[in-house]
């Protein structure tokens, strides 16, 4: 469902008129945060070809780190639904968090206690000053969107999430969801 206004826990489609951008092309993100000084929110449908424990030493964990976006992408941050397993975490929105201990998280990775649906793990965020936000929406870059999904969203999201959604939003984006992604391919 479009809505108009993004808030804390809504989704950004990326317009299909976002060619060419590296990072935002065919995203989704679920912002984390939304607010006059600035929106965060994590791209939902990029992996990357990392393994959690291939970025922390001390970790086991099969887990596969995405791309969340190209602020900071030397720290690790990290959605979820479990708060009563891991301290501190702060909701989004709908049963979804994000952060906490990290430590707490290690120690729920090495017992087990974690599946892939539970926790999603990425490589830095996106990020946007006062108003950038508010400018790339009136440019028509993104489309606004509810998470319809509440927790189940992390377990939902795949690489293919961006053509669902397309799909689902119907109309001339149907069409869409069938393009290549370079359209100099066609």
């Amino acid at each position: 469902m479009i809505i108009s206004q993004p808030k804390k826990g809504t989704l950004l489609i990326a317009e299909p008129s976002i060619i060419g951008d590296m990072s935002f092309n065919r995203a989704v993100i679920l912002l984390a945060d939304y607010n006059t000084e600035g929106s965060i929110g994590f791209i939902l449908n990029k992996p990357l070809s990392f393994k959690l424990k291939d970025l922390i030493p001390e970790s086991n964990s099969d887990f596969k780190v995405h791309n969340g976006g190209p602020v900071e992408q030397d720290n690790l941050y990290f959605i979820h639904q479990v708060p009563e397993l891991i301290p501190d975490s702060i909701e989004i929105s709908n049963g979804v968090f994000w952060g906490g201990n990290f430590e707490a998280v290690l120690k729920l990775l090495e017992a087990d206690k974690l599946k892939k649906g539970d926790i999603r793990f990425f490589l830095g965020y996106s990020g946007w000053d006062s108003k950038q936000l508010d400018n790339e929406l009136e440019s028509n870059a993104w489309i606004v969107s509810e998470n319809i999904y509440k927790s189940e969203l992390i377990d939902k999201c795949c690489e293919s999430f961006w053509k669902d959604k397309m799909v689902e939003l119907g109309g001339n984006y149907s069409l869409w969801s069938n393009a290549p992604e370079n359209p100099s391919y066609n």
